[in-house]
C-alpha cells in the first residue's frame, strides 16, 4: 500500500518502512509523528483520491534524525564597484521513517509524542539552566560565539589556494564569463593548469559551496587540459 501526503507545502509518494527527508519537524529523534494530509492512498491499480483529503486517513512516521540540508549559495553583483552580495542557507531538515498507513479513522499502534511532554522537557531545561553556577553560564555563553567565529573563518577563507605566478584569464574557457572568473579567483582558482587538475573530490566542493553544477565544472576541466598544453 501508498499513500501521498503533503507536509511543508511539499507532495510525497510514500509507502512503510520509507526514509523520507522532508522539512523540519518539531519532534525528538525516536518520536511518533501525525501526518494527517494525505491526498490519496492505493494499493496497486486501486487508488483512492481525497477532496482535497481523505477522511480518516492518516500516516505516522517516526523521526530517524534532525539535520540540514547542503549549503546553497546566492550570489549578486551589480555593475557598480564593489557591488557584490553573497548569502549561503542551509534548509533544515527532519529524516523519519514510514511506520504505518491507517484508513477509516484507525488508531495508530505507536502514539504521537504529546506536546505537554515536549513542553516539560523544556521547562526542566530552562530550570536547569537557571539553577545553573555563573561560570558555566559563562562557558555556555562563549561557546556559540566561538563556533560563530570558526564558522565565520571558514567561510570567509578560499576553496583552494592560489598558485604562485600571473593568472590566466579565465574567460577563454567557454561557459566562464567575467562574473565566473571573478568568483572562481575569490576562491583561489586563477589558472588553466589548476582547472585541469580539479580532482571529482574537488569538483563536489566546488559544487557545494558554489553556484555551478559538476557538469559545468567538469566540461571547464575537460577545456583547461587543452588551453594548458599551449
Amino acid at each position: 500500500m501508498f499513500a501521498v501526503i503533503k507536509t511543508g507545502g511539499k507532495q510525497y509518494r510514500v509507502a512503510a518502512n520509507d526514509l523520507l527527508k522532508i522539512e523540519k519537524l518539531e519532534a525528538n529523534v525516536g518520536d511518533i509523528v501525525e501526518i494527517g494530509n494525505v491526498l490519496a492512498h492505493g494499493e496497486g491499480e486501486n487508488v483512492t483520491f481525497g477532496a482535497p483529503f481523505v477522511d480518516g486517513a492518516m500516516v505516522t512516521a517516526e523521526v530517524v534524525e534532525q539535520g540540514k540540508n547542503r549549503t546553497v549559495i546566492a550570489f549578486k553583483k551589480r555593475r557598480r564597484q564593489n557591488s557584490r552580495r553573497k548569502i549561503g542557507h542551509r534548509q533544515l531538515l527532519t529524516t523519519v521513517r514510514i511506520a504505518e498507513i491507517l484508513l477509516g479513522g484507525a488508531k495508530p499502534a505507536k502514539k504521537a509524542a504529546a506536546k505537554t511532554e515536549a513542553k516539560a522537557e523544556v521547562a526542566a531545561k530552562t530550570e536547569a539552566k537557571a539553577e545553573a553556577a555563573p561560570k558555566a553560564e559563562a562557558k555556555a555563553e562563549a561557546a556559540p560565539k566561538k563556533e560563530a567565529k570558526a564558522e565565520a573563518a571558514e567561510a570567509a577563507a578560499p576553496l583552494f589556494k592560489a598558485p604562485k605566478g600571473e593568472p590566466d584569464d579565465l574567460t577563454v574557457i567557454k561557459g566562464i564569463g567575467p562574473v565566473a572568473a571573478g568568483q572562481l579567483n575569490e576562491q583561489g582558482i586563477t589558472t588553466f593548469a589548476q582547472i585541469a587538475k580539479l580532482s571529482d573530490k574537488d569538483v563536489a566542493k566546488i559544487d557545494e559551496h558554489m553556484p555551478f553544477s559538476a557538469d559545468q565544472i567538469k566540461d571547464w576541466r575537460e577545456q583547461a587540459k587543452e588551453l594548458a598544453k599551449k
